[in-house]
């Protein structure tokens, strides 16, 4: 059976409603990017890079392929297509024990993937700013 928290990061994915982040981010939650060197800290923060990248790679063809979890802990496969260019990803999450996402890791491959998401989200983030 799938983890509250897992269960919740689904629901908000699949909704496209990102506004319900600020309910199961921890306060001091950390965005790990393909594409930026250091984390990113704090719950504004990576919420901030968790709905710019819904905003980016949510469209209609994203599916997670895959889901492994424990009782802290989540990787989940997927793929998406993006101007014609096929992603293969991973998100691994880890929760506290009060169930909130404190980590939030991003892996992207091939690397075309990576270049054009680096893009697409610094041109969202930029615009948003």
């Amino acid at each position: 059976m799938q983890p509250e928290t897992l269960k919740q990061w689904l629901a908000l994915f699949e909704s496209g409603d990102m506004s319900g982040l600020d309910t199961i981010l921890a306060e001091d939650a950390i965005f790990m990017s393909p594409v930026v060197h250091t984390p990113q800290e704090g719950k504004r923060i990576t919420a901030k890079y968790l709905s710019t990248a819904h905003k980016v790679l949510g469209n209609d063809s994203f599916t997670y392929t895959n889901l492994w979890w424990n009782e802290t802990s989540a990787v989940l496969e997927f793929e998406v297509t993006v101007d014609g260019i096929a992603i293969n990803g991973i998100d691994m999450i880890t929760w506290n024990a009060e169930g909130r996402i404190d980590s939030f890791k991003v892996m992207i491959r091939p690397l075309k993937a990576i270049n054009l998401v680096h893009g697409l989200m610094r041109d969202a983030l930029m615009a948003a700013a």
